[in-house]
């Protein structure tokens, strides 16, 4: 039975924004990168939207999850990180101010969040987990990548 607890946990890369850890799968991420990349602002997008980057060849989105998340417009330093995430083969870069550690979560670890937010936010959350005496908050990829200003 302990294999099979084993092979329910899933690992998830914990990131900060402001003073916050939240954690996304690592399955979903292709790549981390420093913010000193270039950032080509695309007009009358959202404001969350930054613009496009041009990663080895791919013109890949990229997202202030401060500004998607309700936090003040980003403030880079040498901290600051931009993690690339595919879904559904679609790219999208996530502007992060650090990138703390990988950590593992399984069922007895995580919780949902369904009787602790409002239902605007929830969609943007699948849940939290415990790790080493912290909450990291786990995101909903799907629906933060989502262009829907609606959604905002």
């Amino acid at each position: 039975m302990a294999e099979n607890t084993a092979s329910d946990a899933k690992k998830y890369l914990v990131f900060r924004l402001d003073k916050e850890e939240f954690g996304i799968e690592i399955s979903k991420i292709t790549t981390i990168i420093e913010k000193d990349m270039n950032i080509a602002r695309v007009p009358k997008q959202p404001k969350f939207l930054k613009g496009v980057i041009n990663l080895r060849g791919e013109i890949i989105p990229v997202i202030s999850l401060r500004l998607r998340l309700g936090y003040s417009d980003d403030v880079y330093n040498e901290e600051t990180r931009i993690i690339i995430v595919k879904l559904d083969d679609v790219s999208v870069g996530l502007i992060v101010d650090s990138v703390a550690e990988v950590i593992e979560l399984n069922e007895d670890t995580t919780e949902s969040v369904s009787n602790i937010t409002v239902e605007h936010s929830m969609e943007y959350l699948t849940g939290v987990g415990k790790a080493n005496g912290r909450i990291v908050t786990l995101l909903n990829l799907e629906k933060i990548v989502s262009l829907d200003v609606s959604a905002v």
